[in-house]
């Protein structure tokens, strides 16, 4: 069953790139012939620059710049692909130590949540739910519930990511 792409902007913000992944090997090939065809490109350096663009596009997911999926992804990569030619933008150049530490402590910490709080921050900044629906999809009796439930699962968050690294058990308080 195909995942709904809601749900793939929310797995690619909370650091999960199994999509990407299954993109890039589901498109390479093709991508390189495209790469060749208009760029003269050898399949070495195409697939790089899928690789490249493709960790553009999640950066720009992880970081807000993108909120909707586009309709026709791989137009919308392809046309990505075509501006770093344009731009001449070098190849592999990885995050720097310090942000891809710090995405990765934030993941290992937003796991340590339980299931419940993850849910609801989930909800609420990455599907951009309203108190109200939140609510009614997690069995709150209201939307003022939804609001301290989701004021209580950033405070722990917070909590986490300020020092205390014990990991929290137990449903929403």
């Amino acid at each position: 069953m195909p995942t709904p792409l809601a749900e793939t902007l929310t797995q690619l913000r909370i650091g999960n790139q199994k999509f990407l992944i299954d993109f890039y090997q589901r498109s390479r090939h093709l991508f390189a012939r495209w790469a060749q065809r208009k760029h003269q490109l050898p399949p070495d350096k195409a697939h790089g620059l899928l690789q490249d663009t493709l960790l553009d596009f999640y950066d720009h997911v992880a970081d807000g710049r993108i909120t909707r999926m586009p309709e026709d992804l791989r137009a919308y990569l392809y046309g990505m692909a075509q501006e770093r030619i344009a731009a001449h933008v070098p190849a592999h150049q990885p995050l720097p130590a310090a942000e891809a530490s710090r995405r990765q402590r934030l993941l290992a910490q937003f796991n340590q949540l339980s299931t419940d709080c993850q849910q609801v921050l989930t909800y609420f900044y990455f599907r951009g739910y309203h108190f109200e629906k939140m609510g009614g999809k997690m069995g709150f009796p209201n939307a003022t519930v939804a609001r301290r439930q989701k004021s209580v699962c950033l405070r722990k968050l917070y909590d986490l990511v300020r020092g205390g690294y014990e990991p929290i058990t137990g449903e929403v308080v």
